[in-house]
């Protein structure tokens, strides 16, 4: 066994021995106060206790999920219905909240967790502390603490240590209980965040709930985009291309007047004609370019972000690494992403370099766009980041931002590819 596993052991044991006082302490205070506040909403006081009670309960129930995903990879859901966006105040708004945090399976199913964890959840953390510390007893013993039991017998497990001898075979006995749980404390951590996940995972019937909201507010919003792209279209065909035409036109019908009376004017009116059909190209070019990139279509979406480097005003590295070509649909949505992406950090982030590393692997298509600029980014309203992440949600997608002060700025996000699935 390398040093790696017996530090992760030692590291499991410990974690397991602060859980077990946490599920006891914490997890019992906090079953204690929701009991009381909800006994008190029948004489009013709990109309106003409950709320901040149930609030700390989720923090708590918060903290053992990050835990979770920290310590043993196990991922849980947060499954909380989300709070009124613009709640009443006074009694009605409180009783309102009391109702809405009352109607939330999650709240119930905290609950239960709650007075679980006391129990169940105590057992399964403090079995690997029991692994790790219990054999350190039996050193005592054998260094000399059996003396005080030698006519009345201390018993380490299933041994009665009243001699020497005996406290030896305590002392082999105590190795066997670390060595398994050397072995197996890492599992054993991972039974007690299953045993959590068990109860604050979301249920099947909310996890569907959230789905069919999320693919409500998906379609919505690609409606939304789809609507605004249209309105976009319309006005630089309205102001660009149309507008050009329309004054070709007219230059040509002046020529036709002059070709007799006037050759000198009528073939500089001809130039200025020739050059406004050359702008009007130009402007439609860049108007199919910016509905649907050709070398997109043409080479895959590789070829079109080095593409879209190139033009960038910034040194920028960019690394491709695909198995081969994503759905139509999906190699669309990443390459405005990417390029919405790269706009913001050219326009506010103040970086002379920018790094994109393309990747698809495990039926996902990975993008992560990096510059050395000023950080500070965020997604909220109004942010182009915002509009990012509702590109990438019609397609199950995710965004990440790390952008902390001073940079730099990593912007990851993730597609579902069923292309990839098999890589």
């Amino acid at each position: 066994m390398n040093a790696t596993k017996i530090r992760a052991s030692v590291v499991a044991g410990c974690r397991g021995l602060g859980l077990a006082v946490s599920t006891v302490v914490v997890s019992g205070l906090y079953f204690c106060l929701t009991l009381l506040s909800l006994a008190l909403i029948v004489i009013g006081v709990g109309v106003f206790t409950t709320p901040p009670v149930l609030q700390a309960v989720r923090v708590w129930a918060n903290r053992r999920r990050a835990l979770a995903g920290d310590w043993s990879d196990v991922r849980i859901a947060v499954p909380y219905r989300p709070l009124p966006a613009d709640p009443r105040t006074g009694i009605i708004g409180q009783v309102e909240l009391v109702t809405h945090l009352l109607k939330d399976p999650a709240t119930w199913r905290d609950f239960q967790w709650l007075f679980l964890d006391m129990i169940a959840g105590f057992l399964t953390a403090v079995f690997p502390a029991l692994l790790l510390w219990y054999p350190l007893e039996a050193v005592v013993l054998a260094c000399g603490l059996w003396l005080v039991f030698r006519n009345d017998p201390y018993w380490y497990a299933f041994i009665p240590v009243d001699s020497l001898g005996s406290a030896l075979l305590a002392v082999l006995l105590g190795a066997v209980i670390l060595a398994v749980g050397l072995v197996f404390n890492p599992v054993l951590l991972r039974a007690h965040f299953r045993f959590c996940q068990f109860f604050l995972a979301p249920t099947k019937e909310a996890t569907l709930a959230q789905r069919v909201e999320k693919l409500t507010e998906t379609r919505h919003d690609a409606l939304d985009t789809s609507a605004a792209e249209l309105r976009r279209i319309e006005r630089d065909l309205h102001d660009g291309a149309q507008a050009r035409l329309v004054a070709m036109g007219m230059n040509l019908g002046t020529i036709e007047a002059l070709i007799e009376k006037d050759p000198a004017q009528a073939k500089k009116l001809l130039g200025m004609a020739r050059a406004s059909s050359a702008e009007a190209l130009t402007e439609l070019r860049d108007l199919v370019r910016g509905i649907h990139p050709p070398v997109l279509a043409e080479r895959g979406l590789g070829d079109a972000v080095r593409a879209l480097a190139l033009r960038l005003p910034l040194a920028t590295e960019v690394e491709v690494d695909l198995p081969g070509r994503a759905d139509a649909p999906v190699e669309s949505a990443a390459y405005f992403a990417i390029s919405e992406v790269l706009t913001n950090a050219v326009k506010h982030s103040g970086a002379d370099r920018i790094w994109i590393d393309l990747h698809g692997t495990q039926g996902m298509l990975r993008a992560s766009v990096t510059d050395n600029g000023r950080g500070g980014a965020r997604v909220g309203a109004g942010s182009g980041l915002s509009g990012v992440e509702r590109r990438l949600g019609t397609f199950d997608g995710v965004l990440a931002v790390s952008s902390p002060a001073g940079g730099p700025t990593m912007v990851t996000m993730e597609i579902p590819c069923q292309a990839f699935a098999s890589c």
